[in-house]
């Protein structure tokens, strides 16, 4: 085509001449050496988008505009995308243009439940006053050290039975990361057979099959709170097309909750074997782990770990073993919702079908555990599926690790026979309750289980058990309180959780919380509004957050009326 037919073609028409540069804020290259220099020689893959946030915020503990400009640039990713992954998560503070970055400290205390019953508004309002402006005070949700209540976070140490003055010396002294771990280490673990187990797998001691059948002879469910049975899932993925996955979900975010914590500070390898030995009867070369950011002293050991197991490594091949960072969102604790992250999005959870064993992680199927779930498997490979079904009360069968915090003489994981009654507990693990405080009801799945009186103490606790109440154990994370708490302050206090937790994907929830959270604190409650809201949450909603965040508002209603009788609030 000559000049003069271009000429002509174009007439009367503006040229679109292309862009030299794109639209939006553009990136600085002072902030862009400064990614560079972060990130160093590490991947630029979109999935590590989360980990490369973390880097920014851990350096400078906040994220600016021209570093979220610079990081999608260096990962090749857009701004909206970045920007929208960075303002999900409560742990990143994203400061816009113009906007003044928070101070260079940050104490966290929690307010949920627990902390809440132990005096953490008070904590609050005192470290306000006491600390000066270069210090900011947040209020965080449920942290992981439930029976350590009242905790307070200065930077990344945590501060348990939080006193103002211990807070304050901490944060003069500028004591902002945690102590280390005495866990059992690798070395150690090998010197009294650990690994053994999973070399018999590897090595064709131990049959798949056989395996199989223990599993499910052992009665092993799945201890995140769902109970799928152990064995099967292990199946169902083991016919899965290769490729495949494994996602360990260690993001413990329910209020009341800290078995998985428990357990890691003491021995990981033996959850990692347990893992390792779920990837071989599976078909995974390659394994996820998830951790919740709250757990930095068992993130920091982890990463100790694994470098050890991945440099002198029990057997060859070794499945690939990669540790992620969650950043504070309650939401990530729902399988799918954890993998979107996994994968550097928005936790946001997936419809279903198809489900995460068909077409999970990256589009694989994948084998999705709670940690303390593959906890247990060495054991019953060990010493045969009676460690677990040898134990059990009231017509159920099996152990479980019960995280028990509040009005308690000892709180923190007891490990008891599943259909375990309450009071049992309390008796018997707990040292009963505090001295002038009477067992007034108590929460026995954490904030979304529901909430029993103490006239119902009687019901054994296992899988199923509290359905007909309208409650569940789900990760049996128990809070008891006393006759000088309020079951319906409780219940604001965990539909506050939920408001703030709600990813806002599905209106149902992201509305429903919110209203009920308004209707929850009236003096007089409208029970008919709440029942209806109630019944559209859990109908419409697309996960387990939004199904189950009415189970407070129906157990008030239903067990506690007289509290609401009386208009008592405080």
């Amino acid at each position: 085509m000559s000049k003069h037919e271009i000429s002509a073609r174009t007439a009367g028409k503006k040229l679109k001449l292309p862009r030299s540069v794109g639209k939006g804020r553009q990136v600085e290259p002072q902030a862009l050496a400064e990614i560079q220099a972060l990130l160093g020689n590490e991947s630029r893959q979109k999935d590590l988008l989360i980990e490369h946030l973390h880097k920014i915020q851990d350096a400078y503990q906040h994220i600016s505009a021209k570093h979220l400009v610079a990081l999608a640039r260096e990962m090749k990713l857009s701004k909206a995308e970045v920007y929208e992954v960075a303002t999900f998560y409560h742990h990143f503070d994203v400061i816009k243009e113009g906007e003044t970055p928070p101070p260079a400290l940050t104490v966290r205390v929690c307010e949920s439940l627990t902390c809440d019953m132990s005096g953490a508004q008070e904590l609050i309002g005192s470290l306000e006053n006491g600390l000066g402006d270069g210090v900011r005070v947040q209020r965080v949700p449920c942290i992981g050290r439930c029976d350590k209540a009242p905790v307070a976070v200065v930077g990344m140490n945590p501060i348990e039975h939080a006193e103002v003055d211990a807070v304050i010396k901490a944060v003069n002294e500028k004591a902002i990361e945690p102590e280390l771990l005495e866990a059992i280490e690798y070395e150690a673990y090998l010197e009294t057979d650990g690994y053994k187990t999973y070399q018999s797998c590897v090595n064709g001691i131990f049959d798949i099959e056989k395996v199989l059948d223990v599993m499910d002879d052992s009665g092993l469910r799945g201890l995140g709170g769902a109970g799928f049975p152990a064995g099967r899932k292990w199946r169902i993925v083991r016919d899965q097309p290769e490729p495949k996955l494994m996602a360990v979900n260690i993001d413990e975010g329910e209020p009341g909750t800290f078995k998985d914590k428990y357990y890691l500070e003491r021995d990981p390898h033996c959850f990692l074997e347990g893992m390792l030995i779920a990837a071989w009867a599976t078909g995974i070369h390659e394994i996820y782990i998830y951790l919740r950011d709250e757990y930095a002293a068992i993130r920091g050991m982890l990463e100790t770990e694994i470098a050890k197991l991945q440099a002198n490594p029990p057997v060859k091949n070794l499945p690939e073993i990669h540790l992620r960072r969650g950043a504070g969102a309650y939401i990530c604790g729902e399988e799918s919702a954890m993998i979107e992250s996994i994968e550097g999005k928005r936790g946001m959870p997936r419809l279903r079908p198809p489900f995460v064993a068909q077409v999970g992680l990256f589009g694989r199927p994948t084998l999705e555990h709670n940690m303390e779930s593959v906890y247990w498997v060495r054991d019953i490979l060990e010493k045969g599926p009676s460690c677990l079904t040898d134990h059990g009360r009231n017509g159920r069968t099996g152990l479980r690790s019960f995280s028990i915090s509040g009005r308690v003489n000892k709180p923190g994981v007891h490990l008891a026979p599943a259909g375990i009654t309450m009071r049992e507990l309390i008796a018997e693990y707990c040292g009963g309750m505090i001295e002038g405080h009477e067992f007034y009801g108590y929460f026995p799945g954490g904030a979304s289980g529901g909430i029993l009186p103490a006239s119902m103490g009687d019901i054994p606790l296992d899988f199923d058990t509290l359905n007909e109440y309208g409650c569940f154990i789900g990760s049996a994370a128990v809070v008891v309180f006393s006759d000088q708490d309020k079951a319906r302050d409780l219940a604001v206090n965990a539909m506050k959780f939920f408001e703030d937790e709600s990813c806002g994907q599905c209106t149902p929830c992201r509305v429903g919380t919110a209203k009920a959270v308004t209707l929850m604190e009236n003096k007089h409650w409208d029970q008919d509004l709440l029942e209806e809201l109630s019944e559209v949450m859990i109908d419409a909603s697309i996960c387990g957050l939004g199904q189950a965040a009415p189970n407070p508002i129906r157990s008030v209603m239903k067990y506690f009326p007289d509290e609401l009788a009386a208009g008592e609030i405080k």
